[in-house]
């Protein structure tokens, strides 16, 4: 099987590369990205494109499948930047896909792409309209109904469509510190020393491992299912859990003061952070799995608890991974590239 991975930088795809390479049943791997990693791993080959500005015609030539996981989470200040990227571009993997006749399409998108969600977990039939004051999920929301168009032109083309939860993993924290939490950040220290509270706003997550999302990939790939799967492990982390996971204790924070503090903070380029994003963690649903483990065969090796201590051990270690996005010298000497790109303004 020919295949080729879009993101394959990234927290996600640096990891999959690796995996499919050494899958017997693949005996091709091309990875997309924008930026070269600093190391090729094994088996995989490597094409510098940047899906926003376009899809060359030959990138698609002879694959069987398409994992197209590349996506612009950052600026959070510029938009249309991200929408260029993350539809625009979405738009021309597929029709490069369509023109190719890939057999197997597998697409990246999220727990963020669902609606407000209720008390209860909801399965895949949920609906897929987003949280409307977050882009990121209007984003992938938009990007559900041209798989959907997609699906109707194309019946010869298999889609399946992963939404997984919050994914994370060791290597992966200093991507996750420079997307969210920004320059300013002194993420190592309280690593280290642990926060003196944990606030709580009345937010509740639902996370994935790096390694555990891989694997449904592969499967998803590799197998004949098709449609959508949620992802995520077991149990549901609400603030009260991570607290005692950090041994520290919560103080409850009004959603709405919440709100304001991260847009002051957003407003004065203190974060990259946008306070519609909080509004998309106070508002998605909790998933139901059962698709994934009944259809696929999928099954987490990772809890969630030790997930997330994997991410707070990266945040203290710092090491981050050996691509661009995860790399820690990405940021610049002290941190100077993020802030010279304006905490979240410009990509």
């Amino acid at each position: 099987m020919h295949v080729v991975v879009t993101g394959a930088t990234g927290n996600v795809g640096s990891r999959l590369v690796e995996r499919l390479a050494a899958d017997p049943a693949v005996d091709r791997v091309v990875g997309i990205s924008r930026r070269p990693p600093m190391s090729l791993p094994n088996g995989v080959e490597w094409r510098s494109v940047d899906v926003a500005e376009r899809v060359p015609s030959d990138l698609l030539r002879g694959a069987d499948a398409v994992v197209h996981l590349a996506w612009l989470f950052q600026p959070t200040r510029d938009p249309a930047t991200t929408w260029q990227a993350n539809v625009e571009g979405s738009a021309r993997v597929l029709d490069a896909a369509a023109e190719a006749k890939v057999a197997t399409f597998v697409h990246a998108s999220s727990v963020g792409a669902y609606s407000p969600g209720p008390g209860h977990p909801v399965d895949e039939s949920w609906p897929t309209h987003g949280v409307a004051t977050a882009a990121y999920s209007r984003e992938k929301a938009y990007v559900e109904r041209m798989l959907d168009v997609f699906e109707e032109r194309h019946p010869a083309t298999r889609v399946v469509r992963l939404r997984p939860a919050f994914i994370f993993r060791r290597e992966a924290s200093v991507q996750q510190r420079r997307l969210f939490a920004g320059p300013l950040a002194p993420t190592k220290l309280l690593a280290r020393v642990g926060p003196p509270v944990v606030p709580d706003p009345g937010a509740t997550l639902q996370v994935v491992h790096t390694d555990d999302v891989v694997e449904a990939y592969r499967l998803a790939l590799l197998g004949d299912a098709s449609g959508a799967f949620n992802i995520a492990t077991d149990p549901t982390l609400d603030i009260d859990a991570i607290a005692r996971l950090l041994s520290r204790p919560t103080v409850g924070v009004p959603a709405r003061l919440t709100r304001a503090l991260v847009g002051a903070a957003w407003s004065a380029h203190l974060v990259p952070t946008a306070p519609g994003l909080l509004d998309l963690l106070l508002q998605i649903p909790v998933m139901r799995t059962d698709r994934a483990r009944e259809v696929l065969g999928w099954e987490p090796t990772i809890d969630a608890h030790a997930t997330f201590q994997a991410l707070w051990e990266g945040f203290r270690t710092a090491e981050g991974g050996p691509t661009p996005p995860l790399a820690p010298g990405t940021s610049g000497r002290f941190r100077s590239h993020e802030f010279r790109t304006g905490i979240g303004a410009r990509p």
